[in-house]
C-alpha cells in the first residue's frame, strides 16, 4: 500500500514536472525564433530533445531498480527513423529535405515529433522497466523484518517508567506493595522465630 501511494505521489509530481516543462518550451521556442537560420532550428530542437528525455524520467515510475539492457528493435524502428528525419530537415543534400525542411521561423510538425521521439527513445534504448525483487528475496526480508519484531522485550529492571502521570503513581504503588510484602514475610518469620 505504502508503495502504490508513493508511485501515485511520484507521478503528481512527474506531471507538474511535464507541464511545467511545456510552457517553458513554448517561451523558449519563442526566444529561439528570434535567432534566425539554422542556429534557431536547432535551439528549438535542442529544447524539444530534452522535452522527450524528460518525458522518458516522468514516466519511468515504478519498483524496483531499473533494468539496464540495449534494445536493437527500439534503435532501428526509433531512433534512426528520428534522427534521419532531424538530418533531412538540416541538411539540403539528403533525400525529403524539402518536405522536412522548416519554413521560416515555424517546425514541421513531424520534425518536432521525431524530436521529441528520439529524446524518449535514446534512454529506452538502454534502459527499460524495472528488476522486482524475486520471491526468495522478498521471502527473506520478511523473515527478517519479522525477527526484528518478535525479540524479547528488555527485563522489567532495564524499563525505566516515564516521569509524571500514571505511569508514575503506577510505579509507586507497586513499591508500597512490594515493600507490604517483605514487611508481612519479615513478621512471618520473626513470629516462626519466637515460636
Amino acid at each position: 500500500m505504502k508503495d502504490s501511494k508513493r508511485n501515485i505521489i511520484n507521478l503528481i509530481f512527474s506531471s507538474f514536472l511535464v507541464i511545467g516543462y511545456i510552457v517553458c518550451t513554448y517561451f523558449f521556442s519563442g526566444l529561439a525564433k528570434q535567432v534566425s537560420g539554422t542556429v534557431g532550428n536547432l535551439i528549438q530542437l535542442a529544447i524539444l530533445l530534452v522535452f522527450g528525455l524528460l518525458l522518458f524520467y516522468a514516466t519511468r515510475v515504478g519498483e524496483g531498480k531499473q533494468v539496464r539492457r540495449f534494445s536493437l528493435p527500439v534503435l532501428l524502428l526509433v531512433d534512426v527513423p528520428c534522427l534521419y528525419i532531424i538530418a533531412a530537415a538540416m541538411i539540403s543534400a539528403l533525400p525529403l529535405h524539402e518536405q522536412l525542411a522548416p519554413a521560416e521561423g515555424s517546425l514541421p510538425i513531424i520534425l518536432i515529433l521525431a524530436t521529441v521521439a528520439l529524446g524518449y527513445g535514446i534512454p529506452y534504448t538502454f534502459l527499460s522497466g524495472y528488476e522486482l525483487k524475486s520471491y526468495d528475496e522478498e521471502y527473506a526480508e520478511d523473515e527478517e523484518n519479522t525477527a526484528e519484531e518478535q525479540e524479547e522485550p528488555a527485563p522489567a529492571e532495564e524499563k525505566k517508567p516515564v516521569a509524571g502521570g500514571l505511569a508514575e503513581e503506577l510505579a509507586e504503588a507497586e513499591a508500597e506493595d512490594n515493600e507490604a510484602e517483605t514487611a508481612e514475610e519479615d513478621a512471618a518469620e520473626e513470629e516462626k522465630e519466637s515460636e
